[in-house]
């Protein structure tokens, strides 16, 4: 049970769903443009999302046991890891090893819809290939590249790899939905970092909360939430998104209710935890919720 536990825990199953709900977005997408899909194309996007995420969790988990941060970051239901490795640190190995096989699953996958579509697929696979694998040794040390990462990784590269896995081509209706898990996710992980700031800085991480503090990160974070909401606005506005997208707005005012909170509270714990709850909440259900309004268009 332990070496199962082992090799599930780094995966971080609770939070797998956000690739799903990123990939959706991008078949949502084409659906509307193309009018159809191929079922095995749209799987094996599916799988690839979801073993991305999975690889960066699990070199995640293995970097933050290895460098001891495991043992200092205070642990939430949303931040902090999993506790796994500190609790079986015989595992730490195999980790790294999921990280390492997801990731090249991903590549597998890559190297498919490469033979189907061509090279135009490659610098889209290369660049996402450098996030998963640089992120937190390398990226997470530079405040604008840590904090961009992650809605770059399931924005713009997933949504629009999705699309791509499905058409063969790059449009800017796929672009402009790719923009709101870019800002949601960025903030998902900006808030996250709030009770882990301190943590952080032991090991060299230089994130925008540990560079400028956490009233300018929560500042940085009411200003995404906006600008994941005025990019379905001018998607739809544009008539790059249909009409039905903007039942992602639904969320705006938990949005509101998160931003408030890390504002006033950043430093309390107690009260920050329910504002990660409510982040967690918005940057899954409002991809969502657009990719349903363009789903009903379709």
């Amino acid at each position: 049970m332990s070496q199962v536990k082992g090799i599930i825990g780094p995966m971080r199953p609770p939070f797998l769903i956000l690739g799903p709900c990123c990939v959706v977005l991008g078949l949502a997408v084409a659906l509307w443009i193309q009018g159809s899909v191929n079922v095995w194309h749209a799987i094996l996007a599916f799988v690839g999302g979801i073993s991305a995420h999975i690889s960066v969790n699990a070199l995640n988990e293995y970097s933050d046991f290895r460098s001891g941060l495991d043992f200092q970051t205070p642990k939430t239901p949303f931040s902090g890891g999993s506790g796994t490795l500190p609790a079986y640190p015989g595992m730490a190995r195999t980790a790294r090893t999921t990280g390492v096989v997801s990731s090249g699953l991903v590549v597998l996958i890559g190297i498919y819809f490469w033979t189907v579509w061509g090279w135009s697929i490659v610098p889209l696979g290369l660049l996402g290939l450098v996030v998963i694998l640089s992120y937190t040794d390398w990226l997470t040390h530079n405040w604008l590249l840590c904090l961009i990462a992650p809605g770059l990784g399931f924005g713009p590269l997933m949504v629009m790899g999705t699309f791509f896995a499905l058409t063969g081509t790059y449009s800017w209706s796929a672009f402009i939905a790719s923009l709101v898990p870019f800002f949601l996710v960025s903030n998902l992980l900006l808030l996250n970092q709030f009770p882990d700031a301190e943590a952080d800085k032991t090991i060299g991480r230089k994130h925008l909360v540990i560079v400028a503090g956490k009233r300018a990160g929560s500042w940085v974070l009411g200003a995404f939430y906006l600008l994941a909401y005025v990019s379905i606005f001018v998607g739809v506005l544009l008539s790059l998104l249909p009409a039905f997208s903007l039942l992602g707005l639904l969320t705006l005012p938990l949005a509101v209710r998160a931003f408030l909170r890390a504002y006033q509270h950043p430093d309390d714990l107690s009260l920050l935890v329910p504002a990660l709850s409510w982040n967690v909440l918005v940057t899954l259900v409002t991809p969502a919720l657009t990719a349903l309004g363009i789903f009903v268009t379709a």
